[in-house]
């Protein structure tokens, strides 16, 4: 059988898996803007008024970091679990698309959706809120931080569900993860700084914690150190990428076994 490449029909197929998990509507849409509107009504009457535009703004970036986490984090470990379950990956192959070319498929869609929301979230934002224009610099490197951030998340929840290939299991591990970085990188209320000292510590492992921290300080002007936030993609990259180096190699492993 000819193998299938990665086209415009199959990419299609992908994002409309992503849109029929309502969870990405839930999460990755309506929590953050919910929680924008929540959190900066409430810090208002605590700030001057001259100090609610970068109020705002600091808002506005902690809870952009929810869509990443929610759209690939928590929506493609469950909607790809479930597949696992039901054996879609094989009857894919079966149909000629390789685990490669439908891989790159579900990667374009999980950044198509996640970018349309970053999207809808940032017009809701402007459009309804005073808030800071960003200096071109500044918001490239908020944009290329939530790209990456996707990535790694992406290849986590990936090499989670396909270790476990149990939709129960996966959702949980991943609603911890979820929950657990949303406290520990102060998208919660709790500034980081707030944290005892060996949440801290372990905070300071997530590129989250900078972003929610530092990003609101140079977003119209001023310089920024970035080796730490530098630092902590790359371990947590590390981290995401063992994961599914472990999840890709037993994956091959049962396959030959199943050959042989």
């Amino acid at each position: 059988m000819t193998k299938k490449r990665c086209g415009r029909r199959l990419i299609m197929y992908e994002i409309r898996n992503v849109l029929g998990n309502p969870f990405v509507y839930m999460f990755g849409i309506f929590f953050p803007i919910l929680m924008l509107f929540i959190i900066t009504k409430a810090v208002q009457a605590d700030v001057p008024e001259s100090m609610i535009p970068q109020t705002n703004t600091a808002v506005f970036i902690t809870m952009s970091l929810i869509i990443p986490m929610a759209v690939v984090l928590l929506g493609y470990s469950s909607n790809y679990s479930q597949e696992l379950e039901k054996e879609i990956p094989l009857r894919m192959q079966l149909f000629g698309f390789s685990p490669n070319t439908t891989l790159l498929a579900k990667i374009i869609a999980q950044f198509a959706v996640m970018s349309i929301g970053l999207v809808l979230y940032t017009i809701v934002a402007y459009s309804t809120l005073e808030m800071e224009i960003p200096r071109p610099g500044a918001a490239l490197c908020l944009i290329i931080s939530l790209l990456l951030l996707s990535g790694i998340f992406f290849a986590l929840a990936h090499g989670v569900a396909t270790i476990l290939k149990k939709f129960g299991p996966t959702y949980a591990i991943m609603m911890a993860v979820y929950f657990g970085v949303m406290v520990l990188c102060g998208m919660m209320g709790v500034q980081v700084e707030d944290l005892p000292e060996a949440a801290q510590k372990v905070a300071a492992l997530f590129p989250m914690s900078y972003i929610t921290s530092d990003f609101a300080g140079f977003w119209t002007e001023g310089n920024y150190n970035f080796t730490p936030l530098i630092q902590s993609f790359l371990f947590f990259g590390a981290v995401s990428g063992i994961i599914l180096l472990i999840a890709l190699r037993r994956e091959r492993r049962e396959v030959t076994e199943k050959r042989m």
